[in-house]
């Protein structure tokens, strides 16, 4: 018997803590699982079990090389999922959650070109711009516009968004045009319910300006936020790629932009499992090889470094892939 069928022999005795339980089970006489495991401590010089007529122990080193041996076990079969994937077609439902706009925007017609690529995959995407609960709710992946709360989620950094500050013409005649983004405690705000605070970040000449708003009008959805803006309801901060058409047609118009604030972070974020599904992966790589092609998610870099998340012992993260 090799050692990499040692050591698993050896795990399993720990785990069922019987060696007539793993000889049952691996079809041996007890006899020779006692004869296999007396091997793998007479080659390395020690002693894993304490071993009595009713019960068996782990010595400190037992219990180390349990934990050693249990993680090398883990990592092949890891591996050999793996390659054992990438013989196969991928198969299995994509459960998806993205913000409504975007979803309809960028996120619908990406997910037909990733149907072409691979077909075996089905989709069930859900728009809405609440923050779904993944494990929960049963998403394997979710679009998410700013900064991510602590939570045991792995992150990937796909695009940015740059931010704008809109109005109506109309609006704007009547209420006036702020020149500072001091100026706008004078005006009506148009808030997010869920995604932003009512706390706007600008950029001057001496770095970050945060001006607190308030305004009668606040909504989940960023499609209803840009209706109130075009219905002379108010201002409002929102992502660029929201209202791109409605700016060059002349509908909206942009202000403060000497003021202009950060790119506003775009990351998909899904459970954290050791090994992670050859779906999402191929998913998450592939939206963001394409949003690299799209301009209005991919604005000149912040000027500043972007926090990044912070994390709870245990959660897995990576914002910079």
């Amino acid at each position: 018997m090799d050692r990499f069928k040692l050591m698993k022999l050896f795990v399993r005795i720990v785990e069922t803590g019987s060696f007539s339980a793993v000889a049952r089970e691996l079809d041996m006489l007890q006899p020779s699982v006692s004869k296999h495991m007396n091997m793998l401590e007479q080659s390395l010089g020690v002693r894993f079990l304490n071993r009595t007529t009713r019960k068996i122990s782990l010595t400190d080193a037992g219990r180390e090389y349990f934990e050693r041996c249990q993680r090398i076990i883990d990592d092949v079969n890891e591996l050999e999922t793996e390659v054992l994937g990438l013989q196969n077609k991928p198969t299995g439902t994509l459960r998806i959650s993205s913000p409504v706009a975007f979803g309809q925007i960028y996120m619908l017609p990406l997910l037909l070109s990733f149907r072409n690529q691979f077909s075996g995959i089905g989709i069930d995407i859900s728009l809405d711009d609440r923050y779904a609960d993944l494990v929960q709710e049963g998403f394997d992946v979710a679009i998410r516009f700013g900064e991510l709360e602590d939570s045991q989620l792995v992150a990937r950094h796909i695009g940015s968004s740059a931010r704008v500050c809109v109005a109506s013409a109309s609006y704007l005649s009547k209420n006036g045009t702020p020149q500072t983004p001091n100026e706008l405690k004078n005006h009506n705000c148009i808030t997010y319910t869920h995604l932003f605070s009512s706390v706007w970040p600008f950029r001057d000449a001496k770095g970050l300006v945060s001006i607190k708003v308030a305004g009668n009008f606040r909504a989940n959805s960023g499609y209803a936020i840009r209706d109130a803006v075009m219905n002379d309801v108010g201002i409002a901060l929102v992502p660029a790629l929201l209202v791109k058409d409605e700016i060059e047609s002349g509908t909206l118009v942009s202000i403060l932009n000497d003021y202009a604030p950060d790119p506003i972070r775009i990351t998909a974020v899904y459970p954290s499992t050791r090994l992670t599904p050859r779906k999402v992966k191929l998913f998450v790589d592939f939206i963001k090889d394409e949003f690299v092609k799209v301009p209005l998610l991919h604005p000149s870099k912040p000027s500043r470094p972007v926090p990044r998340l912070r994390s709870k012992p245990g959660v897995v993260v990576d914002v910079n892939r």
